[in-house]
């Protein structure tokens, strides 16, 4: 199985670059990584508008055989080993990729929280995107690192 972050925005901040690709390195010895950049739509005083096209854009990247997973503030709040364990799931049933899906500033569109596998919040606060992408990603090395050996969880 392979790991895939979508996530809307510009790109190009430097810490968190940084922080992602540390992470990323080190995940990629256990779970293939690959991360994409979703363009974010245009502002034109709507909305609702700005969502359902960046959740078209985002759909549009999803194959049957992936699990979708949304990152939105309202979703599930997962311990690590409930993380952990949802990545474990995944495995097992055999999906090519999981997918998790960083919405831009005004969040998801209702088609990418229906379609989605799983909702997960990172924290009950509304975090930063580029803060909650690095976040995403150190969890997912600590996961690897539980499921498939490693001291960095301790």
């Amino acid at each position: 199985m392979k790991v895939l972050l979508l996530r809307v925005g510009k790109g190009r901040t430097r810490w968190a670059d940084e922080a992602t690709a540390d992470y990323a390195r080190r995940l990629k010895r256990s779970l293939p990584f690959d991360e994409e950049l979703v363009r974010p739509a245009p502002f034109r005083g709507d909305e609702q508008a700005v969502k359902d096209a960046e959740a078209r854009a985002i759909l549009d990247r999803i194959r049957p055989d992936d699990r979708l997973v949304a990152l939105d503030e309202r979703g599930e709040l997962p311990s690590t080993e409930g993380f952990t364990g949802m990545v474990q799931e995944a495995t097992r049933e055999g999906a090519h990729r999981l997918v998790f899906a960083i919405g831009g500033p005004y969040g998801h569109g209702a088609a990418v929280r229906d379609q989605a596998w799983r909702t997960l919040a990172l924290s009950r606060m509304v975090l930063n995107h580029e803060l909650a992408r690095v976040v995403l990603v150190e969890q997912l090395y600590r996961a690897s690192t539980l499921l498939w050996g490693g001291a960095y969880h301790h």
